[in-house]
């Protein structure tokens, strides 16, 4: 029932035109993810990426703490990397998984966890995909695309019924580089591959130029992730085919630079997508910016 509510809504979309402005540079710190740069940073199998565009400065995600440690590794490799949590204009949640909202606590409560006090007292905007609580942060509820800063939108909840996890609508950022396309940020992929391209393409006039983010391909890792992030049975399991057919789909879309998470995809993935772009991948590493360059300037990979 839930696959053909999220197939309805998806089907229902009507396609539309974001005018998002082009933006001269964009920069990506993984704050959490499963690898690190050094052995002083902390990882986790989570998402938190402090993102730089002009000057809106976004949290896109809120990591994991499974361990529930004060101060959280959020926390902890932010100070390390001189990220001012405070500075943030705003925190994007992907998904309420608790590998994304800060916990397991705060998956069951509906909410999530700010990792700075400050950004709550200061009613920082926080955009969720479906209705969330928290005791003082401004939660803004994302039913649809929107435009959230200055050459940044959100492409909208895209549901998917995963068959351990259930009803999960999970959102994007799309951000217009100059003279080359849109960058997509992508928390878990759970929406899949081509929904997140198709609806891409449905509001923008720009070609796709990057992804950076998860992708869900546990392809030989736990047995567990295999099955929970999908939304097949568990006698059918995301296979090598599936992350094949996900790679070529997106080379036939003309993808120029990719950079895959670690936190929800195995080695071997991670290798099939460095075979594909060579170069012009990389491992998402905690600690490792990642920048884009807009008008022709030259990139650093």
């Amino acid at each position: 029932r839930n696959q053909q509510r999220a197939a309805q809504v998806r089907d229902s979309f009507e396609p539309q035109s974001l005018d998002l402005q082009p933006v001269g540079e964009l920069t990506i710190m993984p704050l959490i993810d499963a690898r690190t740069a050094t052995g002083a940073l902390a990882g986790e199998a989570g998402v938190s990426y402090f993102i730089e565009v002009g000057d809106t400065r976004l949290l896109f995600d809120l990591g994991y703490n499974a361990q529930k440690e004060s101060p959280s590794p959020l926390q902890r490799n932010a100070a390390a990397l001189n990220v001012d949590l405070d500075t943030v204009d705003a925190a994007v949640i992907s998904h309420r998984h608790l590998d994304h909202v800060g916990g397991l606590t705060a998956q069951m409560a509906h909410s999530f966890i700010l990792p700075s006090e400050k950004l709550a007292q200061q009613r920082v905007p926080v955009y969720v995909p479906e209705p969330l609580e928290h005791p003082t942060a401004d939660v803004r509820v994302v039913e649809g695309p929107q435009i959230i800063a200055p050459g940044v939108a959100t492409i909208g909840p895209i549901p998917r019924a995963l068959f351990e996890m259930g009803w999960t609508p999970e959102q994007a950022l799309a951000v217009n580089l100059a003279g080359k396309g849109i960058v997509l940020i992508v928390g878990c992929g759970h929406q899949g591959v081509r929904n997140i391209v198709e609806r891409t393409e449905a509001l923008f006039d720009e070609p796709l130029y990057g992804l950076v983010g998860g992708l869900h391909f546990p392809i030989t890792g736990s047995p567990v992730q295999r099955v929970a992030g999908a939304d097949r049975p568990p006698w059918e399991p995301l296979s090598k085919d599936d992350a094949n057919e996900a790679i070529h789909y997106l080379q036939l879309k003309g993808l120029k630079r990719m950079a895959l998470s670690p936190h929800d995809s195995c080695e071997w993935a991670l290798n099939a997508f460095h075979d594909a772009w060579g170069s012009a991948f990389d491992v998402v590493t905690v600690g490792q910016q990642i920048r884009f360059s807009g008008n022709g300037r030259e990139e650093v990979v």
